[in-house]
């Protein structure tokens, strides 16, 4: 009996874990509602000279893949609310 729920312990931290955040950032972002549509992060990167391959959500963040008018491939974060850049921590 206690092997077993020590599994189902281990399953439910695990579980957990894996429902949270992923990425390098966190944002203190609020309720979705308040956020500004992924769209208009696309556009005023895009206006930048970025070509975006993927915005996904990541830890309260506009998470993106793409290139950067240089030619560099990056994986950026940015706030939903400001749509401000968001540091990062080191891998």
């Amino acid at each position: 009996m206690k092997h077993a729920l020590s599994v189902l312990g281990a399953a439910a931290l695990l579980a957990s874990a894996q429902a949270g955040a992923t990425g390098l950032a966190t944002c203190d972002s609020g309720p979705q509602s308040g956020w500004q549509p992924q769209a208009k992060l696309e556009k005023m990167l895009t206006e930048r000279g970025w070509s975006i391959r993927r915005v996904k959500v990541d830890g309260g963040c506009y998470e993106v893949y793409a290139v950067t008018d240089k030619g560099e491939r990056v994986e950026a974060y940015f706030h939903p609310v400001t749509l401000a850049p968001v540091p990062t921590r080191a891998r």
